[in-house]
């Protein structure tokens, strides 16, 4: 078993802050950083920025230049060892002559899986794995879930009161939450490969449902509304912008010939009740190589995903305030009458954004 050293673990943690930079950029590939190092001097770094770009190593490699020879490679994921829109990494590193490389973790995708580290070693190269791989895995949650369980990453995001209310009887909403809660929901929305609402909440609001961050680079997420008789063509902001958008129906529906700008349309299975198949659905976005599911929707559908199985994380923003009991409820539709019925969850992260309480929650 590796014994890694606490230069190890420095360096890592850089690689893994590196590889984060590539949040909103990079899918539907991973997020990646690399680090060249001597000991403790580093003398090269990257990340991957963006699909077809170079890989985290190529841009180490080409800041350490001559020096990579003999260095350490610290890596958050398995080199790739397959020739795709880039050449593979495993070979950039043997031809760079580096005499070690330390990875998080093994990468899933079948065209790598094991191959690049099988490279390496047959180079002569030292190879270590398993390096703070629960923090790469943490990283990468939304692609490893596509890669390994088939379906997106799902992140419900839910804004409510004190006492569970996320708008008034009438519908009535603008605004439960602070301006310092509603920019940081921009910014999980620009990291996510979809933005899923549902025909109630598009005829309600006629949201954009685009990501509009303060500042950075980001690549639009794909706007999918779930619209099973297409009852909401006529809302065009979903349409507005950069952002394409997908409309999912009933199979039986013929998909306007009407060619609307930025749209697409897919069919997606009904269950008997006439509602969607949300596991066929999430199979259908984990096929167009979306990584993480960002909802924002209605009680009805957020609660049936959560019944489904198929909820990876509540973001839940709480605003110190009263709505009544004749206000609208976070989720709808649970069926929970017992104690024993009751949906664990637990905390992963707690903040305060302005006045308001933001919770990362994941069910137990």
């Amino acid at each position: 078993m590796s014994s890694f050293t606490a230069t190890d673990h420095l360096l890592m943690a850089r690689a893994l802050r590196l590889a984060g930079h590539g949040a909103w950029t990079t899918r539907p590939n991973p997020m990646v950083g690399c680090v060249i190092a001597h000991g403790e001097e580093v003398v090269g770094e990257g990340f991957h920025q963006r699909a077809g770009g170079p890989h985290a190593e190529v841009f180490a490699l080409q800041a350490a230049g001559d020096r990579a020879r003999g260095a350490t490679a610290y890596v958050t994921l398995e080199p790739c060892a397959h020739y795709g829109r880039t050449p593979p990494c495993a070979l950039a590193l043997i031809e760079a002559g580096v005499a070690r490389v330390v990875a998080a973790m093994a990468d899933p995708f079948p065209d790598v899986d094991g191959g690049g580290f099988a490279l390496l070693r047959q180079a002569g190269i030292e190879v270590e794995v398993g390096l703070m791989a629960d923090q790469a895995r943490a990283l990468n949650a939304g692609f490893l879930s596509r890669i390994e369980r088939g379906r997106p990453l799902m992140r419900v995001k839910l804004a409510g009161s004190l006492d569970g209310r996320t708008a008034m009887a009438n519908g009535e909403s603008k605004w439960i939450t602070g301006e310092a809660a509603r920019a940081d929901v921009q910014q999980w929305r620009a990291r996510a490969g979809a933005i899923l609402s549902g025909a109630v909440t598009v005829l309600a609001d006629d949201p954009l449902l685009t990501a509009r961050p303060e500042q950075g680079e980001f690549l639009p997420p794909l706007r999918v509304v779930l619209d099973a008789r297409l009852r909401t063509l006529a809302c065009a902001r979903v349409r507005e912008g950069d952002a394409p958008t997908l409309y999912l129906h009933d199979p039986a529906l013929t998909a306007p010939a009407l060619a609307l700008a930025g749209a697409e349309f897919a069919a997606a299975p009904l269950q008997v009740d006439g509602r969607f198949d949300l596991t066929a659905v999430m199979a259908l976005l984990a096929a167009r190589g979306i990584n993480e599911v960002h909802v924002e929707a209605g009680p009805t559908l957020c609660g049936a995903l959560l019944q489904a199985g198929l909820v990876d994380e509540l973001l839940l923003y709480i605003a110190p305030l009263l709505m009544g009991d004749s206000a609208r409820p976070l989720l709808a539709g649970l069926g929970i009458e017992t104690m024993t019925q009751t949906v664990s969850l637990e905390i992963a992260d707690t903040r305060m954004l302005g006045k308001d309480l933001r919770l990362l929650l994941r069910p137990a």
